[in-house]
């Protein structure tokens, strides 16, 4: 290797770039055992509101999306300006309620990290997939055997 300047005619006669030794800052200092017990309540209520609206996206919403859709039929007559205004507040419900999920989960991140976590991913797939996962049967076992739907055309697929 050549680094001794009289090897390179007395150029580069200080440290190589990216070869400062490392200086890490100061640990932080950790909170007493009260507040790391707060933090993690607060944890626990953030969590707790990410599965209620995370919840919502199954029952509360499409129903009140249907009910908006309603009356703008009943009001106007017209089934497409309904359908319109059903797809469309469901979309933008569904958006914002991703949106706040999303902040909710960054927060929940924190919060966790400060009560003496590790914390380093969040925690909104994993809520989500196990909402779907009871929601989905639930949802088939309502639409197929309470809610008063036939299947169509299922007498003649030849069973």
């Amino acid at each position: 290797m050549r680094t001794d300047p009289s090897e390179t005619g007395g150029l580069f006669i200080t440290r190589r770039p990216g070869t400062r030794p490392t200086r890490y800052r100061t640990p932080p200092r950790t909170a007493g055992e009260g507040r790391r017990k707060a933090d993690s309540a607060i944890a626990a209520g953030i969590l707790a509101l990410m599965i209620f609206v995370n919840l919502c996206f199954w029952g509360p919403l499409p129903v009140a999306c249907l009910w908006v859709g309603g009356h703008l039929q009943h009001a106007t007559d017209n089934v497409g300006i309904g359908l319109i205004a059903s797809f469309g507040t469901l979309i933008g419900g569904l958006l914002l309620g991703l949106m706040a999920l999303k902040r909710l989960d960054y927060a929940w991140i924190l919060v966790r990290r400060a009560g003496g976590h590790d914390q380093r991913q969040g925690i909104i797939g994993r809520i989500f997939m196990v909402c779907c996962a009871i929601g989905a049967p639930i949802f088939m076992i309502w639409l197929l055997g309470f809610s008063g739907a036939q299947l169509s055309g299922a007498g003649n697929m030849g069973f």
